[in-house]
């Protein structure tokens, strides 16, 4: 990245000052790589609050991860509450990614992925239909222990809009700078805190929304 000397002094600032900000983040791992799929998928659009409410009426609708497997996308949104471009993309995204893990290992399960190392992993996951750069890294951070530091929208504008990155910059120029200046064990902290201060933000374009549905029925 141009300036980069500038930017990571920059960069350094913030986490300082957002470590002092907020409450001390405590390490989440995902056991399972298909939760963790699963989860980022959901989180990606929606602000982290949003998204635990989210899992939670995921969890309360459908009896487990193959039931959400074999749902159509309306039953998803459906239970998500509203029908927005978010839960749209939530919906799409969720059907397609675990349907690509069935078709490919025959089970709801991504252990094969746990035992083949990080790099060759990562690659799987980005080959996958349904997951994104977020997801990806997500996943590599919290269920497969590798160094990445995930980036949602609201996070990426975050660090423009306060020109903490080059604004030439594009997002995997982005990542490999952040990767580069936050060591691996306080990889998932940083990501954390400036999640957090991205979703404080006041004046961002709102999505209009529509009326509010049903719960699906869990399915017996």
């Amino acid at each position: 990245m141009k300036n980069s000397s500038e930017y990571s002094r920059k960069l350094h600032r913030l986490y300082n000052s957002l470590k002092r900000k907020y409450p001390k983040v405590q390490p989440v791992t995902h056991d399972d790589l298909v939760e963790a799929l699963i989860y980022s998928i959901v989180s990606e659009n929606l602000t982290a609050r949003a998204a635990q409410t989210a899992m939670k009426r995921l969890a309360e609708n459908f009896v487990d991860f193959n039931d959400l497997r074999v749902s159509r996308s309306e039953e998803i949104i459906e239970t998500l509450g509203e029908d927005t471009p978010e839960t749209k993309q939530i919906a799409s995204s969720l059907t397609r990614a675990l349907a690509a893990v069935f078709n490919r290992y025959n089970t709801l399960s991504l252990e094969a992925l746990e035992k083949i190392g990080k790099r060759p992993a990562k690659q799987a996951l980005r080959q996958m239909d349904g997951t994104s750069r977020f997801v990806v890294n997500y996943c590599v951070l919290t269920a497969l222990h590798g160094h990445a530091i995930p980036l949602t929208g609201r996070m990426l504008e975050y660090l423009r809009d306060n020109e903490l990155v080059h604004p030439d910059a594009d997002e995997q120029e982005i990542e490999g700078f952040l990767t580069r200046q936050i060591p691996a064990r306080n990889g998932y902290e940083f990501y954390r805190l400036l999640r957090a201060q991205s979703e404080l933000r006041k004046g961002r374009k709102k999505t209009t929304r529509k009326k509010k549905t049903k719960k699906t029925k869990k399915r017996k």
